[in-house]
Formats: C-alpha cells, structure tokens, sequence
C-alpha cells in the first residue's frame, strides 16, 4: 500500500518521470554494466540490451506499476508483476540483486532529472520501487519453492537425445536430465532458460516454450533462428542452438517457470481457445499435447497464422493432436496458401466469422503487433480482458492495462 504522502507526490511527478523513464533506463543499465559487468554473464539479454527492448520493458513496468498503485492506493498489483516474476525466476535472479538494482536505477534518476529529485520526491518513488520490489521477491520466493529449488539455484545439465528440424528456420530439441534423476514438475504451457557461453567466453540465456506435454522425463523445446534485421545481430543462442547442437550434446537449463498453464481442475469443463502467430504455436502445442494425453472432454478451438503451411512448425502435430481429441477444432490462416492445408484461409487472422465459444479462456502467443490486434478484436467480440491471457517472447512491452470487463 503506497502512503497518502508519496501517493500525492508519485501523482504530481508522474508525467515527468514517465516522460524520462527511456533516458532513465538507458544511464541505469550503462552505469550497472560498467561497474558490475558480472552481471552481464547469464543473467541479461545482450541482444535486448542493444535494441534497446530491455530498457523500454523496464521503463514500462515501472510506469504500469506506479500508476496502479495511484489507481488503487489500498491494494497491490501483484498480478501485474507475475510475468516478471516468472522471468527472474527463470534466470535465477536473488533478493540481493534489487538493492544492486536501487543504487543504480536512482543514481539515474538523479542524473536525469537534477534539482527536480527533492527529498520528498526521491522518498515517495524509493516507497514505489520498493514496493514492486518487495511483491517481486515474494513471488519469486514462492516460485522457486514450489519449483523445488533454492532462491537463484534453478540449473542443471541436460543431454539432447534427439534433434528434429521442423522447418528450414525451425529445430526440435528432445533433452532428458543428465543426471539421470527425474525430471522436474512442469506444467503445459510453461518455459525453460537455455544457459550456453558464447564465442567470447559470455554466458547468455534465452527462455525457450516447452512443446510437447511436460509428463515424464524427456522435454521439448522448438526453437527458431532468430535473423537480424535492419541492422541488427542474429540471435546468439538460438544461432548456436541450430549450428553446433546434435545428439548427445549437453545443455544447461532452468527449472520450469511461466504463468500462461491451465486452469485447475474444476475448471476443466471451460472452453479453451488458442491463438497463436508463427513461433507463438510452441506453448499451445504443449497444452494441446497434455490435454490430449489426458484425454480431456474440454472444448478446444485452435486458431494459427503464418506466413505459409511450410513454415508453420508443428503444423501436422498440431491436426493429429487436434483430431484426438473429443470436441476441438482448428482453424489455420496463411499470408501463401498451399495444397498442404486446403481449407486453410488466406491472408492474416481475421475473427469476424469464427464462432467463439461462450465463456471461453483465451491463450494468446505471437508478435506483439499480432497480440495487440487480436486483443483488440477478442475485446470486441465481447470477451471479457480477464479471460484473455498471453505470453511474450522477450521482455514484455506490452503490459495493457486491465479493462472494466
């Protein structure tokens, strides 16, 4: 709960500080780097960092939080930190490291905004920051108890034991635990970090869907070659992950974490709808799987667009998986059509003549453009923004704010 003093001066300095947040972020990871460079190995995206993705997510979540504490001054929004949450948990991140955070997220502060950081100011936004800090280290706490792991000790070592190319920029990897105990509890729909040091010695780590039903001990990632555009670098990990794995190769991965799973059990009997766009097909493949494999009655309508059925992954897995089970469709768009799928439509996802389901929980993964339209036309169709839930591949830039419904 954010006090009645720091709340009417988060209010009053709200618009400058969102207004700096880009300039904001930007000197706090430069100065971070520069002093702890450390952090840099396995803990943060190089590739977001240099396009700058990081920074506005940061930038974001910030702004998000601080304007919901002014919205509801006597809850906290916990629910909007999950996902971030999940996210740490996914790469080990420790209570210690929000005080590292502190000193150089409002050493950037002041260094922005100069005289205009009072006391008073710099005491209401410290009461924000560690506000969302606090609520974070909750749940991450709670997430690496129920993942089984101590706070931050979230790796292990895995063998691939098969490798399967699913599409020219698309490759399957089938791991077991190189241990040889059992695999961790996973949920369908859930993630891992791929930890693997690069060519100049770096640890980098990526967050890969599951994408195969996560029962027993072998688990699947499929992941895409990430090219880069307009300048910027191809994708380190995923690079490596296509080029130099085979059979028999180790790799290090985290514990399971993520929040777009389903339902418990007594809400087994509820529609489930899936959207997805091209690589966004992964957890909804992995929740197909499970709910085939556990031969669930639950009404299912599958939605995927692509740019054409040869670069649709899973595609066939998905109709077989789809044809399993007992009352689910799916419906396929394609910018090229091909004779593969012959009743597939054309062109970009369109929901104007597909019959929702009443009551339906809606899964949605894709680029954020993709999201962001499908969103707008679920809303518009009339159902509800709680019922919709999405994943982001990268930090989120997205975090719309709750509606009314």
């Amino acid at each position: 709960m954010l006090s009645a003093e720091s709340a009417a001066v988060v209010r009053a300095t709200l618009p400058a500080v969102s207004g700096a947040l880009d300039e904001i972020t930007a000197r706090f990871y430069g100065a971070m780097f520069r002093e702890r460079p450390e952090l840099l190995d396995g803990m943060f995206n190089r590739g977001n960092q240099a396009s700058g993705a990081q920074r506005r997510a940061l930038a974001a979540s910030i702004a998000g939080f601080a304007a919901a504490l002014l919205q509801h001054p006597d809850t906290r929004p916990d629910a909007l930190l999950a996902r971030i949450a999940h996210k740490h948990a996914a790469v080990g991140v420790t209570d210690d490291q929000y005080t590292i955070v502190h000193k150089y997220l409002f050493g950037a502060i002041v260094e922005v905004l100069g005289d205009t950081v009072t006391p008073e100011v710099a005491a209401a936004w410290d009461e924000v920051y560690w506000l969302m800090a606090g609520a974070l280290i909750a749940q991450e706490a709670r997430l690496y108890q129920g993942a089984g792991v101590e706070p931050g000790r979230v790796w292990r070592r895995w063998t691939v034991v098969e490798r399967r190319v699913e599409t020219p920029d698309v490759v399957s990897l089938l791991l077991r635990p190189a241990d040889g105990r059992p695999a961790p509890r996973a949920r369908a729909g859930q993630y891992v970090s791929v930890r693997a040091r690069m060519a100049d010695g770096v640890l980098q780590a990526r967050q890969y869907s599951l994408s195969a039903d996560p029962g027993g001990d072998v688990r699947r990632i499929t992941v895409k070659r990430v090219t880069g555009t307009d300048g910027a670098p191809d994708g380190e990990v995923s690079t490596l992950l296509h080029d130099h794995v085979r059979v028999g190769d180790g790799l290090t991965l985290s514990a399971p974490f993520g929040d777009i799973v389903l339902d418990a059990p007594q809400d087994a009997a509820t529609p489930l709808v899936l959207i997805s766009a091209g690589i966004g097909c992964t957890p909804m493949t992995s929740v197909l799987a499970h709910l085939a494999a556990t031969a669930s009655p639950r009404p299912v309508l599958v939605l995927h667009a692509d740019r054409s059925p040869a670069a649709h992954a899973l595609r066939a897995e998905t109709r077989a998986l789809t044809g399993r089970l007992r009352d689910a469709r799916a419906v396929f768009w394609y910018e090229r059509p091909g004779p593969a799928e012959p009743t597939a439509r054309v062109g970009l996802m369109d929901l104007d003549d597909v019959e929702l389901p009443d009551g339906a929980t809606v899964f949605l993964c894709g680029p954020l453009p993709f999201m962001r339209d499908l969103r707008g036309q679920l809303l518009a169709a009339g159902v509800p923004a709680r019922r919709i839930r999405y994943e982001v591949f990268g930090p989120d830039q997205w975090l719309p704010a709750p509606a009314a419904a």
